[in-house]
C-alpha cells in the first residue's frame, strides 16, 4: 500500500509533505522520551511487515500493522511510520521518495485513528474488550488507509479511477487479517504487559500516576 514516484501530480505531492510535516510536528510534541525504545521496536515491525507482498491481480497486498503501531505507540505512531517509510524508500525503493509525504498520511493518520478507537473500546465493560478493540483498530485502520489510497490515486487523473477502486477493494481481505492480528496482539499484551498498550485503562492509570 505504497504510492510510487511519477503517479501523483505535484500539487498532491506538495499537499502530502505539508500535511505530514504538520502531523509529525504535532505528534512529536506529545511523545514522551521514555517511549522511544518501544517506538524503535514497532518501527522495525512495520518496516519488515510492509516488505512482504502477496500478489492480487494487477496489484499486491501486504501487512502494514499500522493499527497495531497505533495502539502501542499512540501519537508517536505517526513519526514512527514516517521513519519506516523513509527507510523502505531509501534501502529497498519501496514506494517513492517524493511520495513519502502522501504515503505517511495514508498510513499514519489511520494509525492515529486506531489508537483512538482502541482507547475508547478497551475501556468499555465487556468480556474480551481488548481483543474486540484490537480487531476494530486493526481492520478500520486498513479501511481508512485504502480510502486514502483511492483518494490520492483519484487526484492523479481519470485513468487511475479504475485502479483506485481496485486498490480499495483489495483492502477488504486485508482488513480481516489485520483485524485478527490486532485482536491477538492486544489480548496477549493486555494479559502479560498491559502498560504497553497506549490507550488501555491500565496505561492511562500509569500515566496519571507518573
Amino acid at each position: 500500500m505504497h504510492i510510487a514516484d511519477g503517479v501523483l501530480p505535484l500539487t498532491s505531492i506538495a499537499a502530502g509533505w505539508v500535511g505530514t510535516g504538520v502531523a509529525a510536528g504535532l505528534t512529536l510534541r506529545k511523545a514522551p522520551f521514555e517511549a522511544l525504545p518501544k517506538a524503535a521496536v514497532m518501527t522495525s515491525g512495520f518496516f519488515v511487515a510492509s516488505l512482504i507482498h502477496v500478489p492480487l491481480g494487477p496489484t499486491s497486498i501486504h501487512l502494514t500493522l499500522n493499527g497495531l503501531v497505533g495502539i502501542v505507540l499512540g501519537p508517536l505512531a505517526f513519526p514512527a511510520i514516517l521513519v519506516g517509510l523513509i527507510l523502505q524508500a531509501l534501502l529497498f525503493q519501496h514506494g517513492g521518495l517524493l511520495t513519502i509525504g502522501a504515503n505517511t498520511l495514508m498510513l499514519g493518520l489511520p494509525a492515529l485513528a486506531a489508537y483512538k478507537i482502541f482507547a475508547v473500546a478497551s475501556r468499555l465493560n465487556f468480556r474480551h474488550r481488548e481483543a474486540v478493540a484490537g480487531f476494530l483498530a486493526g481492520s478500520l485502520s486498513i479501511f481508512l488507509s485504502g480510502l486514502f489510497l483511492a483518494l490520492w490515486l483519484m487526484t492523479a487523473g481519470r485513468e487511475f479511477l479504475t485502479f483506485s477502486r481496485l486498490a480499495l477493494a483489495s483492502c477488504l481481505p486485508l482488513m480481516a487479517v489485520e483485524g485478527l492480528v490486532g485482536a491477538a496482539a492486544a489480548a496477549f499484551l493486555a494479559r502479560v504487559k498491559p502498560e504497553i498498550l497506549w490507550g488501555s485503562s491500565h496505561a492511562v492509570r500509569q500515566t496519571v500516576r507518573h
